[in-house]
């Protein structure tokens, strides 16, 4: 399961997507909308993501082809929210299912860490002042 969602996300259908009898191991990572960011002290109240859908959805692909060329045999599931993301909610996750956990972990750290650094998804934080500002992805 590879896509961009305008709701929130169900890890339940995620972890059910990876799901195999021959794995021993599901990762997960969720990044969550936090009231503070690094650099700005001012209170965020929210995040709205914009995102390249076709060409998101296929480095979606490109991170998970990558992945399993390097960490073996898994499945993995990626969803990005697009639209307003509010305080405590799910902007992003990456579930990995895998034979052992070591694969797990380092697939899904790599998956998460790839996007982050070219997926085209771009993030404007709005904060309770009113005010707005877009963030770049570490």
């Amino acid at each position: 399961m590879l896509a961009l969602r305008d709701g929130p996300i169900d890890l339940d259908s995620l972890i059910a997507a990876v799901a195999d009898d021959g794995h021993g191991a599901v990762c997960s990572f969720l990044g969550v909308t936090r009231e503070t960011s690094p650099g700005d002290a001012r209170p965020v109240e929210a995040l709205d993501y914009e995102a390249y859908a076709e060409m998101a959805i296929a480095d979606f692909q490109t991170i998970a082809d990558d992945a399993q060329r390097r960490f073996g045999p898994l499945k993995i599931a990626i969803v990005h929210r697009t639209g307003r993301v509010a305080l405590g909610e799910a902007s992003v996750a990456v579930v990995v299912g895998a034979p052992h956990r070591g694969a797990a972990f380092d697939a899904c750290e790599f998956a998460i860490d790839t996007l982050k650094a070219r997926t085209p998804i771009w993030k404007q934080e709005r904060y309770r002042d009113g005010g707005t500002s877009w963030v770049s992805n570490a």
